[in-house]
């Protein structure tokens, strides 16, 4: 609990000045009173701040006058604070915003939520009836189908709320945080009422971003926890998540073991699965907490002399998230082998493992492997967050055309087709959303991953065990003889595996596979240098896709530009024209980097009979890639292009993903 009074820009913006509750006396002496000057009377006066002007002399000694109504002086402390006008939607908050919206009016307004949404032009009237209409049945709210339907978004829901109730609306992307504030309450509370302290108003009042104005039970709890009187704002519910997840306090751990060992043995040897308090038990606990909360896909524990650095790849980028100590690093190291059910005496040889948690009430597992280096043990966590699979096609971001082609050959009774990129292109995801446009009762559809990264019903789904002998090669040819409609192999990893694929595919069964390679031409002449006869290559493959997954542009802060036509040139398009989109800017909301989530990047090529005759002749994959283009495939570079005039990314972006050649 802090005891220091709010900062100079808060009492100005809440018109709070360490002034008393409303309705206690407010004590004013003659000599705080404001005085002018009146030449032109003949005498002075002082400012009763009544309006009325008295004469010095006949001033009492002390005025004694009750305080406005909460809302009539916040009314006048907005007025008197002349803070810049927040952004309009899709573009950047002016320099000087200090995240507040202020509503149109003080207190709750006896207007439906859906009025006020039509008044603030967030969604037309149309939309609003059919919402209703459709909500009488449902059973859920008019708003909410609006969001599902995509008709608002959760900020513009947010904004509704705040005009609703009469309440401020804060951008968390922009507003000053004060941690100390939003530490006051644990992470548990905070996601359980989606509520946070986000500043002190004064010394006895807190400034609340909540999701959900109207849950007077939260109002209550924290005022009870803290020992503040609440002040209620709103706050979009995604950036309300997005600041629960910092508070972490991985700081506090390591600092606090760094001391608590600072005379003890550079390294620890042994840690007990029961020992539920020990600091790094809690360490690696909250940075696997941290990376799944964060959407990081990967955890790199890295030795760097004396330190070991933790890092995220978040979107397909690595970023450094905090330093375990020397002493440390060692117990994380082993810890995280144990979880992993791995050898920790070993540390010459790599290993890998795998280990399922449930964080939150999602079930997550990581993928461990362990690399020997010269500063020392490192280790990578691939993080499956099987909650946050993406199983519906229209989702993946595929353009319609591409995505008609996609679909006719998962379509076909027999036959193969592959899904190619490198490692981490989201390629699993597209197998997985096709699997689910499959899966009916009149099909038998068998897997085998390694691992099995999302369970899905009514599929029969085989995890792949090297230590029993189960590789993807056996695991095919037992899934052959079970009578399968549709086969999906995780990866075509070595000769063996491809020929029985293909094999597969020439026998009555449609094979979903994916292959690394950087094209989808590639992918022939990669199957053919791993010992498949051309001729089966080319009567058994019916579709090749290959991606790539590119950062989407923070819609927060995203800021409009002209890319010149010479830029265009550089990154090896044939542009004769400027190019209108946007580039990234940088906001709290998107942690600076301009970016938030991924789409992805497709390009989709149907095996025609000529590309065929192409294979037979083992024609090289340029020559193959041209005649595709020709007959309509599109590129992943043009696709991206697409996307980059669209809005949805950057051409900075696409050419780190994909190159400028």
């Amino acid at each position: 609990m802090s005891d220091q009074p709010a900062s100079p820009d808060l009492h100005a913006i809440f018109g709070i000045d360490g002034s008393p509750a409303v309705g206690d006396p407010l004590i004013t002496g003659a000599s705080e009173l404001s005085l002018e000057a009146r030449p032109e009377s003949g005498y002075e006066t002082f400012d009763s701040g009544e309006g009325l002007q008295v004469p010095l002399e006949e001033a009492p000694a002390v005025e004694v006058q009750v305080e406005a109504p909460a809302e009539e002086a916040w009314d006048a402390a907005e007025a008197a604070s002349e803070q810049p006008a927040p952004p309009s939607p899709g573009n950047a908050p002016e320099p000087g915003w200090s995240g507040i919206t202020r509503p149109s009016r003080r207190g709750s307004s006896p207007r439906f939520l859906t009025d006020v949404i039509i008044a603030m032009q967030l969604a037309t009237a149309r939309q609003v009836e059919d919402a209703i209409e459709t909500s009488r049945t449902s059973g859920q709210p008019p708003e909410r189908i609006l969001l599902d339907q995509g008709a608002i978004t959760q900020d513009g829901l947010a904004r509704a709320l705040a005009e609703r109730y009469g309440l401020d609306h804060l951008d968390l992307g922009v507003f000053q945080v004060d941690m100390s504030a939003a530490n006051l309450v644990s992470t548990t509370i905070a996601k359980r009422y989606q509520a946070v302290p986000v500043a002190f108003a004064d010394k006895r009042t807190l400034l609340v971003a909540m999701a959900d104005p109207s849950n007077v039970l939260a109002v209550d709890d924290i005022a009870i926890m803290t020992g503040h009187e609440v002040r209620v704002a709103v706050a979009p519910p995604d950036d309300i998540t997005a600041l629960i997840s910092r508070l972490d306090r991985l700081e506090d751990v390591v600092g606090h073991t760094d001391e608590q060992q600072a005379e003890e043995d550079d390294e620890v040897v042994a840690l007990h699965e029961s020992d539920e308090d020990a600091p790094v038990i809690k360490l690696v606990n909250q940075i696997v907490a941290q990376a799944v909360e964060r959407g990081a896909s990967d955890i790199h524990f890295a030795p760097d002399g004396s330190q070991t650095r933790v890092r995220f790849r978040i979107d397909g980028v690595l970023q450094d998230i905090t330093t375990v100590p020397r002493r440390m690093a060692a117990g994380a190291v082993s810890r995280v082998k144990i979880m992993a059910e791995l050898d920790i005496a070993e540390k010459r040889l790599p290993q890998d493992g795998r280990i399922g948690l449930v964080v939150d009430g999602r079930h997550v597992d990581l993928r461990v492997v362990t690399l020997p280096s010269v500063h020392g043990e490192g280790i990578v966590m691939r993080v499956l967050d099987k909650s946050n699979v993406v199983v519906d096609m229209e989702k993946l971001g595929m353009a319609d055309h591409e995505r008609e082609r996609f679909e006719s050959s998962c379509k076909e009774t027999h036959g193969a087709v592959l899904v190619t990129g490198p490692t981490g292109s989201g390629k699993s995801t597209t197998l997985y959303a096709a699997l689910q446009m499959l899966n009916t009762p009149e099909k038998n559809i068998i897997t085998v991953e390694d691992p099995v990264e999302y369970e899905m019903a009514g599929l029969t789904q085989v995890q792949v065990s090297n230590k029993t002998g189960l590789t993807f090669a056996t695991g095919l040819r037992a899934m052959v003889r079970a009578d399968p409609d549709i086969i999906m192999v995780g990866e075509i990893r070595d000769k063996e595996t491809a020929q029985i694929a293909i094999e597969s595919a020439l026998t009555g069964h449609l094979v979903l596979s994916t292959l690394h390679t950087n094209d989808a031409p590639s992918a022939i002449t990669r199957l053919i240098e791993m010992g498949v006869e051309p001729f089966l290559v080319a009567s058994a493959l019916e579709c090749v896709v290959a991606q790539r997954l590119a950062r989407m542009l923070c819609p927060s802060c995203k800021r409009r530009m002209i890319i010149p036509k010479k830029v265009l040139q550089e990154s090896g398009y044939k542009a004769v024209t400027e190019l209108e989109a946007y580039e990234p800017v940088g906001c709290r909301r998107c942690g600076g980097s301009g970016y938030r989530g991924r789409v992805g990047l497709y390009e989709v090529m149907k095996i025609t009979p000529e590309i065929q005759t192409m294979a037979l002749e083992r024609r090289p994959a340029e020559v193959m890639r041209d005649l595709a283009v020709s007959q309509g495939m599109v590129r992943l570079r043009d696709d991206g292009l697409n996307k980059v005039r669209m809005g949805r990314t950057s051409m900075a972006e696409i050419a780190r993903v994909i190159g400028t050649n």
